[in-house]
Order: structure tokens, then C-alpha cells, then sequence
């Protein structure tokens, strides 16, 4: 799998996801890339030995996380260069995605190392498609600066955002994060998520102060996941219910000067005039409704 047919052996740095609460939930692919590697490179090798020892893989560890000495990384770097297997796997879900493993691809990827993903569990798409948000276009924020200007800049950002829009909070900040949310950008239909594919998954959706009051009626644990609808959604809903409701007065209008006995084109006329729509159109919503005998009630 790591070498040439003629023996040689070529490094490789492996992305590889792991489950992200249902150990269940691991490609075929993965466990095998894991077991059949060099070295493991995880951010928290506690945390993965428990997964491995699931699985009864004993494929060494290296400590490789956001507070590591450079070093480490130098190391893993040679280590691929010098024709060693290095899988790389963050606590939960994919790595290098919003952890310190993007420095690593980056920087192997900068030195013509060979990198490779093998996709499995993400807590970003899972959260966003279980929003039933808009999914195209989406942006992720990772984590949110904890305090002061970038912060408050980042949401912000999220009043006007046309984009659906993720990122995660821990449970200690997770009340004063959408508290802070509702104060900058209103209320706005969200989908909060916790304890993905575990025994206690939970989805709360709605608008903002209605998710606060739920979470805070509970105890908060485990990492939580923040999906946030585009405000260009926010604001079509209401445009479109006015169109429509504005549409059927005007066609109430239009059958009641018609039952009244008033010419279909001066009636098209005078509903055009008030509603601000399409003459030509009215006059032919006039003829329809005197072709079906459709008579709209008074009121």
C-alpha cells in the first residue's frame, strides 16, 4: 500500500477521519490505513488510544497538537521524507480542519511530500445538513475569537451574511455566545447541535431567544456545533408572504368589481392602479374567472 513494486519505500502523510462520537461510524479504509502506517499523529493521543484499543490497533503514537514545539513537526516532515507512513488524525471528525494539522499539509505539501485524504464523519457538514438550512453556498468559522475586536467583528459579519454559516462553541461559552448573537444581529433562525451520532444527539432549531430559552433550562455538555440561516433568507420570507397575500386581494378585488358588472378591462384597470400590478395580466385573470364562473366570496 506504502511502496513500490520494486520494494522502494515512499512516505506518505495521510488525513484521516475519525468518528465523531459513534466509533461506529470509522471507514474500512481508515482502520486499515491505522493499523498499516508508521506512526499516528494525533492531538490528543489519550483521547485516540481509546479508538484504537477499540479496534486493536497498536500502530505507535506521536503527540502532534495547536501547543507543540515546530520541532515536531520538522520531525514528522523528515520522517515522511525519509519514506515513513504518518497518519494524521485530529480528536473527532476530519483533521486539519480547523486544528493544527493545516500547517502540517501545508507545509509537506510546500516540500512536494505526497498527502492524501481519507474522508469519513465531520461534525461541520453533519450539523449543516440536519439544519435544514440552505447548503449551498455555507461558510465555516471554525471557532470564534474568544474576545474583544475580532469577535465582535466576526459576528457581525453574520447580520448582513448571505451565506449559511457554522462554527463551533465550547459548552462553557455556548448561552453567552448566542446571547451576544441576538444583541449584534437580531433574531434569526439557528440550529444548535451536541453530542452528534451519540446516545443524546440533540438538534434544537428556531429562532434565536427560543434556542436560548431551551439550553438553558439544561445542563450543557459536549462540543456544540452552531449552524445560522443567511439573513438573505430571513429577509425574503417576509417579501414573499406580502407578494402572495397581495396577489389575493387583488384577485379578491378583481371578482368582486367583476360580479358587480363592471367591465373585465376597467376592472383590470382600477386593480392594476391600486396594487401596482400588471394590467394585461389582471384582464387575463378576468377572462379565466368569467371562463370558470369563479366568483370570489364578499369578504
Amino acid at each position: 500500500m506504502w511502496k513500490k513494486e520494486s520494494g522502494e519505500r515512499k512516505g506518505c502523510l495521510y488525513l484521516c477521519a475519525l468518528p465523531i462520537g459513534n466509533l461506529g461510524d470509522i471507514t474500512l479504509r481508515v482502520l486499515s490505513c491505522l493499523k498499516e502506517v508508521d506512526l499516528i499523529a494525533a492531538e490528543d493521543t489519550r483521547h485516540t488510544r481509546k479508538l484504537l484499543s477499540h479496534y486493536n490497533i497498536k500502530t505507535p503514537l506521536f503527540s502532534y497538537h495547536q501547543h507543540s514545539n515546530p520541532s515536531k513537526r520538522e520531525e514528522l516532515l523528515s520522517r515522511i521524507a525519509r519514506g515513513d507512513s504518518v497518519a494524521l488524525v485530529s480528536d473527532a471528525g476530519l483533521p486539519a480542519l480547523s486544528d493544527p494539522g493545516e500547517e502540517l499539509v501545508r507545509e509537506a505539501l510546500c516540500r512536494h511530500l505526497p498527502v492524501t485524504a481519507l474522508p469519513g464523519p465531520s461534525s461541520v457538514l453533519t450539523a449543516l445538513i440536519l439544519s435544514g438550512f440552505p447548503t449551498v453556498p455555507f461558510t465555516f468559522l471554525g471557532f470564534l475569537e474568544k474576545k474583544g475586536p475580532k469577535r465582535k467583528k466576526q459576528l457581525k459579519e453574520l447580520a448582513d451574511g448571505d451565506k449559511t454559516a457554522v462554527f463551533f462553541e465550547s459548552p462553557y461559552r455556548i448561552l453567552s455566545t448566542l446571547k451576544e448573537l441576538a444583541e449584534l444581529i437580531g433574531e434569526r433562525k439557528i440550529a444548535v447541535a451536541r453530542e452528534l451520532t451519540k446516545v443524546y444527539e440533540e438538534v434544537v432549531r428556531g429562532e434565536i431567544s427560543y434556542v436560548i430559552e431551551r439550553l438553558s433550562a439544561k445542563g450543557l455538555k459536549g462540543e456544540f456545533t452552531l449552524v445560522v440561516a443567511p439573513a438573505q433568507q430571513e429577509k425574503q420570507k417576509p417579501m414573499v408572504e406580502e407578494r402572495v397575500s397581495q396577489l389575493l386581494r387583488a384577485g379578491a378585488e378583481l371578482g368582486i368589481l367583476l360580479a358587480e358588472g363592471l367591465a373585465k378591462k376597467e376592472a383590470a384597470y382600477r386593480v392594476a392602479a391600486r396594487f401596482n400590478l400588471s394590467k394585461k395580466k389582471l384582464y387575463q385573470l378576468s377572462l379565466q374567472l368569467d371562463e370558470d364562473k369563479i366568483i370570489p366570496p364578499s369578504c
